[in-house]
């Protein structure tokens, strides 16, 4: 019997970084740069889906507002991250947030 409150961990990026994530449980999409905005809004419109792992490279795919949009909304949550070669870092949010604030050394 399946539990009614389980949630998908959603993985969109390359092959090689989805044999990991695979591993690790969560449901894995390589999709062409045409479907990829698609494939976020109907991922982000499922009620079961609990969160978005996305790679940088495949981040840059994305339109600029959809981008926004989905690391704004955090419903769900969709963070981006590093591929598994390293290939495309993801932003310093760090580092962008200090030099908001005046705090950039």
């Amino acid at each position: 019997m399946a539990d009614e409150t389980a949630v998908r961990c959603v993985f969109i990026g390359d092959a090689v970084s989805a044999a990991g994530w695979r591993l690790a449980g969560a449901e894995c999409h390589t999709p062409r740069a045409a479907e990829l905005p698609g494939l976020l809004r109907a991922l982000r419109r499922s009620g079961d889906v609990g969160l978005i792992v996305l790679t940088a490279e495949w981040a840059m795919h994305l339109p600029p507002a959809l981008r926004e949009e989905a690391a704004a909304s955090q419903r769900p949550p969709c963070v981006v991250v590093a591929d598994a070669r390293g290939r495309v870092e993801p932003a310093d949010l760090t580092a962008i947030l200090k030099k908001q604030l005046g705090l950039a050394e």
